[in-house]
């Protein structure tokens, strides 16, 4: 099966050990990985801060670069779900006349991709969707795989992010993939569920809620007991951590793909 590793922003910015993670484990478990180098961001901070037309291209380049492939992986909630849940409606509301001009910020022209028709763009982003997974969907319902070989001996909490949760509906394949790591100690995260107060432009339109927010969560994730706090989004991780770090919890963060792909090896 011919793979392509989605990086996304914040991973490929401040997380490329994540990355990493991903094309070790998939490798060892038999897949062949590449990483697109022509990939860009997904479009989701455009789209979520009122520029659908510049989002809409960057789709149209995302399905440019991913459409060869058997399946993209992304170790990111966040941004697998832009593509399955935002993707089809930019498709459908695309303007076959729109250009390549910029939008009101200046973030983006229309070198990326030229304007497309509405019709067969549609098309062609119903046949990407199926293709984009969340890792741990990729593992379990594809690969059919729960026992990755992984060795992690550390009490470890996980935070379902809302997007992997409310947008991918991920449920708990992402803790199944946990029990079955060798030596781990998986405990229950108190109030699990509840948003960590991040929520992408959310936490800099609102910055006092969003930390009395993570401030609870935070405070959850203390009572645990637990040396590291999981989850399959970063951008939440890294909010959460901040907080975790400044009050010297000494509580780790660790993406869910770092933990599957450690073994007795790496350690």
């Amino acid at each position: 099966m011919r793979v392509a590793l989605f990086i996304t922003c914040v991973n490929d910015t401040l997380f490329p050990g994540t990355g990493q993670a991903v094309v070790t484990l998939l490798r060892r478990l038999g897949c062949d990985v590449e990483f697109p180098q022509a990939q860009t961001c997904c479009g989701q901070m455009h789209v979520n801060t009122g520029y659908p037309e510049e989002g809409r291209r960057l789709a149209r380049h995302f399905v440019d670069v991913f459409a060869s492939y058997d399946a993209v992986v992304a170790p990111s909630g966040s941004c697998a779900a832009m593509v399955r849940e935002q993707y089809p409606r930019l498709a459908r509301t695309a303007s076959a006349g729109a250009t390549g001009s910029a939008g009101p910020a200046g973030v983006i022209t229309g070198a990326l991709a030229p304007a497309d028709e509405p019709r067969s763009f549609a098309g062609e982003v119903a046949e990407m969707v199926p293709k984009v997974y969340d890792l741990s969907e990729f593992l379990i319902d594809v690969l059919g795989v729960t026992d990755v070989g992984a060795y992690f001996p550390h009490r470890v909490t996980y935070h379902p992010t809302c997007h992997s949760l409310r947008g991918l509906h991920l449920g708990d394949r992402p803790t199944r993939l946990l029990r079955e790591v060798r030596g781990l100690e998986l405990v229950p995260l108190p109030g699990a569920e509840e948003c960590c107060g991040f929520g992408g432009t959310f936490a800099v339109k609102n910055p006092a809620i969003s930390a009395a927010m993570c401030a609870d969560k935070v405070r959850n994730v203390t009572s645990t007991g637990a040396e590291v706090l999981c989850a399959a989004d970063n951008s939440c991780l890294m909010h959460i951590g901040g907080t975790l770090k400044r009050q010297r919890t000494g509580v780790r963060i660790m993406h869910l793909a770092e933990i599957l792909a450690a073994t007795e090896a790496t350690r």
